[in-house]
């Protein structure tokens, strides 16, 4: 294997564009390190000059993570520039990252922009960048829809100004995976001072081609794969991480390439997303669904129990989908529920292990069998240091088909004691308007999800939320309890919770 294909995340960039699925700092952190652990080579931690958020978490990630490389992105203007080399300087490997369109529908419409003036700005907002960092990357934004010809002079423009990498998106998710190839082709041999850069793919989902495309652009020359976690991103998201690479090392045959990546973890990385973001994968998500190593036919069943290889052409492990190797209940001890998060792939801080271990001890009380699927919610439902201003103390629901349901919920916020009482037309919605009482702020439900996190009559409840305040942007809350009321309440809190942070 001569090459080692190099995976960009833009999970904590183009990941979070997509709606419903935006981070506070603590939350990035958490993922960019789960990124480290994963071993990816490059993480874009953000547009610097989208907000101070975003700029303060691109920095606090630079801080953090020291194993890949940190990437602010930056339009082709110099202060987008600015902010994103002030947002990375402190890391230790630091790429800044800046893009222009360069197709005819985006640079008469968008840009207004006549072709020449777009090959300026590149010439000179390429140098701007390289003066702060060595590692400079350039886009071209609807590369798939653009000239072949003006693609080569923009692509051969940035390489004369300085760019490192040279990424040839499929921005609005357009090509097929054989026009990719002959595209990347055709650049190869038309560019001069090509064959002296990375060339790099980042493909948008709209007709379902993202992986295939990016697959195509590895057979066509590319060395850098550009995805996000669990695929998300803009309108239909981007490539999926996991589709990418364990195509690759299942392919390792067709390919004959390598990557970096720890696949073992890329099971946890997947359900952090998902908790986080409270966008769960579908049943049939290919490596991380729950379907993805399940077998129902008898004749599969018949197959996997002679030989797994009949029916699987990689094991869940391979993945990091850990086996039920130890059962947990109210009698196992601390040192049995630490080696179990261990072996989920959990590196957690001696105060979040503390409290998980406390809610574990709760739960256990309730269930039986506690399995890793409920581990997993646990971890997911202790918030980070700082994230509690409100917690629940207790609540009473009255609740009928004949009367109006009737809501008493009482929380603390410090030493204080706060207890309200709403009516509304169930019990979960007068639950949120007891809240909004204490809280007093206008608070808009704009989403709320229900679901199981295992099976049986004693199965945790994870609720979803997606709440705006006083007309701010989307915040997510996340809950888990036995009792679906009280898991909506806690999710209802927590982003509430969030809003105080951010």
């Amino acid at each position: 294997m001569g090459r080692t294909i190099r995976i960009f995340d833009t999970t904590l960039r183009d990941g979070e564009q997509s709606p419903g699925c935006s981070m506070n700092l603590n939350e990035k952190i958490e993922v960019a390190k789960q990124l480290e652990a994963l071993k990816v080579d490059i993480i874009e931690a953000g547009f610097a000059i989208a907000s101070p958020g975003d700029a303060a978490a691109i920095a606090a990630i630079a801080d953090n993570v020291h194993d890949a490389t940190i990437c602010s992105l930056a339009r082709c203007v110099e202060k987008d520039i600015d902010a994103a080399w002030n947002a990375i300087r402190r890391a230790q490997s630091a790429r800044i990252h800046v893009f222009i369109a360069t197709s005819p529908l985006h640079m008469q419409y968008k840009l207004q922009m006549k072709p020449e003036e777009v090959l300026e700005s590149i010439a000179h907002n390429v140098a701007y960048a390289k003066k702060y960092c060595g590692d400079i990357e350039f886009s071209a934004e609807d590369a798939t829809r653009t000239d072949p010809d003006f693609l080569c002079r923009a692509v051969e423009t940035a390489i004369r100004a300085g760019a490192t990498t040279i990424n040839i998106p499929d921005t609005v998710g357009y090509i097929v995976p054989e026009e990719y190839a002959k595209r990347i082709a055709y650049l190869r041999a038309h560019t001069e001072g090509i064959e002296n850069v990375i060339l790099s793919c980042h493909m948008h989902n709209d007709l379902g081609m993202a992986v295939a495309n990016s697959l195509a652009g590895v057979e066509a020359g590319i060395d850098q794969i550009e995805c996000t976690i669990n695929g998300i991103g803009e309108r239909a998201g981007n490539a999926s991480m996991e589709e990418c690479v364990m195509s690759l090392k299942t392919r390792a045959d067709h390919f004959g390439v390598a990557c970096n990546i720890d696949t073992t973890q890329i099971y946890r990385a997947s359900r952090m997303i998902q908790t986080i973001t409270g966008v769960a994968v579908a049943p049939t998500k290919p490596i991380v669904g729950a379907n993805a190593f399940a077998h129902e036919s008898g004749i599969h069943q018949h197959g996997v129990l002679a030989h797994k290889e009949t029916y699987e052409i990689m094991t869940p492990e391979s993945v990091g989908i850990p086996k039920n190797a130890i059962v947990l209940g109210k009698h196992s001890g601390r040192h049995a529920f630490e080696e179990r998060l261990r072996e989920l792939g959990y590196s957690l801080t001696k105060e979040k292990l503390d409290k998980t271990f406390e809610k574990f001890k709760a739960l256990a009380d309730k269930k039986k069998v506690i399995k890793d699927r409920d581990l997993e919610a646990l971890v997911g439902a202790v918030p980070v240091s700082g994230e509690e201003r409100y917690t629940l103390d207790r609540f009473v629901i009255n609740s009928g088909n004949t009367i109006t349901s009737t809501a008493v919920i009482r929380v603390r916020k410090g030493d204080e004691i706060c207890e309200r009482t709403a009516a509304s037309d169930g019990p979960i919605n007068a639950s949120f308007h007891a809240i909004n009482k204490i809280v007093g702020r206008e608070i808009e439900l704009e989403d709320y999800s229900l679901r199981s996190m295992t099976d049986g009559e004693d199965a945790q409840a994870e609720a979803i939320v997606k709440i705006c305040i006083d007309g701010g942007e989307q915040l997510t809350g996340r809950g888990v309890s036995t009792d679906v009321v009280e898991a909506s309440i806690k999710a209802y809190i927590n982003g509430i919770n969030k809003f105080f942070i951010n």
